[in-house]
């Protein structure tokens, strides 16, 4: 099971363009909400290869504001599996473009359950 957590994990990478950013120029709380749940799926996919749909977000810490002229990085794994659902952790890190310095930005859990062509729940394997 760990072999398969590592993995499925998913990494994204996007750079903050003024189209994405506010009129403070930083990055959209929801844009960011929107990578977050991109990354989650795509890791809950990878580990289960079912279908699979977003059921909740829980608490996601805006640790800091993400400048424009950033890159950021969405790092997902599976935090926990159930019978028919599980928990994926996105955690996003910004970098600044022309030097090493990188922090983490925001952080989230992100619920996911298996469903089959009707859209109900299946197990995960």
């Amino acid at each position: 099971m760990e072999d398969r957590i590592k993995a499925a994990e998913s990494r994204m990478f996007k750079v903050v363009f003024p189209p994405i950013t506010n009129h403070y120029d930083t990055l959209f709380g929801g844009m960011v909400m929107q990578i977050m749940d991109e990354a989650a799926f795509i890791t809950a996919t990878r580990y289960s290869r079912l279908r699979m749909v977003t059921v909740s977000s829980e608490k996601i810490d805006f640790k800091k504001a993400i400048p424009g002229g950033v890159m950021i990085e969405a790092v997902a794994s599976v935090f926990h599996v159930g019978n028919t659902s599980m928990k994926v952790k996105v955690e996003i890190f910004m970098e600044e473009m022309y030097s090493t310095k990188r922090e983490s930005a925001v952080e989230g859990m992100f619920t996911f359950v298996a469903v089959d062509e009707h859209h109900k729940p299946v197990a995960i394997e």
